[in-house]
């Protein structure tokens, strides 16, 4: 790590889609932790210098990174989602209790936890004030914000509900990020991908894919495939000219006639994700396309990591530094 970047400790790492737009804001992994063995694999296919921990979160004690810049994660959302039960606290995949441990015997300077929208609903109310109550007596001050990913450059709705708390002196000149340009179309975005293999319908289909996409929905072992969503999101693609039945092996071809309905590639849902070229996927197609759904978009993290950081003091890494870390 060198004298300009910052420490994680990163849980639930995932596929990295956090710890991506992290590490292009300034931020140097520590540890990344991750429990599947496919987005572990993932993790070290990228960075093989990092330190990954493939296991549970339960299993990695904070006292070995006390002082560490920054704790962040992607709790898992199940226990919050609107597609699920909404346990909350009573559900066994709900890793807040693991993360406010590790807050309390890392003492990071910060922290960066991100869930899906449900979290942010009345239900979870007092669940959300226990957790700021609990960063409070270990002295932190900290907020909740809805981030719509559309706002950062990232080609679908994608809302999420994400936690930032700092030491009350550095928390007072913390700012959320504020959504920068025009939201980047699906047929922009997809185009060069979509003519790949030299489909002539290519630009046609991408003039008519101006619009943002609905949420990815990576599922989960036991529920969801390789498919665009339920019901209600495969129709949305569909009015974007997708089909969302299925995820292909490879781009249209110059053998697809001119008004094909495509589905989309790994590759191309990962473009929906915010992932560049390259950031590469390892595991078979369904746990690819799994580990891209349920990834937290890198532009969104990077700006986010970026406001943390400025509130730390560090200053804006320089565009120039940036590249030479995602290299």
């Amino acid at each position: 790590m060198t004298s300009s970047q910052l420490s994680t400790l990163e849980i639930c790492a995932g596929a990295g889609g956090q710890s991506y737009g992290l590490e292009m804001a300034g931020f140097s992994h520590e540890l990344a932790v991750e429990i599947d063995r496919d987005a572990a694999a993932t993790l070290r296919l990228n960075r093989p210098e990092w330190r990954v921990h493939e296991g549970d979160v339960r299993e990695v004690s904070g006292k070995d990174y006390r002082g560490i810049d920054l704790l962040a994660g992607g709790v898992p959302c199940p226990p919050f989602s609107l597609a699920g039960k909404q346990l909350g606290a009573d559900d066994e995949r709900d890793l807040f209790p693991e993360a406010l441990r590790l807050v309390r015997e890392a003492r990071p300077a910060a922290v960066m936890l991100e869930n899906v929208r449900g979290l942010a609903s009345a239900r979870f109310a007092p669940y959300r004030q226990s957790i700021l109550e609990g960063l409070a007596l270990l002295g932190y001050q900290a907020d909740w914000q809805l981030l719509l990913s559309s706002e950062f450059g990232v080609p679908q709705l994608r809302p999420r509900f994400i936690l930032v708390a700092l030491r009350k002196s550095k928390f007072q000149k913390f700012q959320w990020p504020g959504a920068f340009g025009s939201p980047t179309t699906v047929g922009d975005s997809l185009l060069p991908l979509m003519a790949a293999n030299g489909w002539s319908g290519a630009e046609t289909w991408a003039r008519k894919a101006q619009g943002i996409a609905p949420t990815v929905v990576g599922g989960s072992k036991k529920h969801g495939g390789a498919d665009l969503g339920p019901t209600r999101a495969k129709a949305a693609w569909l009015r974007l000219g997708v089909d969302g039945k299925g995820i292909a092996d490879e781009a249209p071809s110059d053998a697809h006639p001119f008004r094909h309905t495509p589905r989309l590639t790994n590759e191309m849902v990962s473009r929906i994700q915010g992932f560049d070229a390259s950031w590469k996927f390892s595991g078979r197609k369904t746990s690819v396309y799994r580990q891209i759904g349920n990834a937290f978009p890198p532009p969104v993290a990077h700006s986010v990591g970026s406001s943390i950081r400025r509130a730390l003091g560090a200053g804006e890494i320089t565009a120039q530094r940036r590249l030479r870390i995602v290299a």
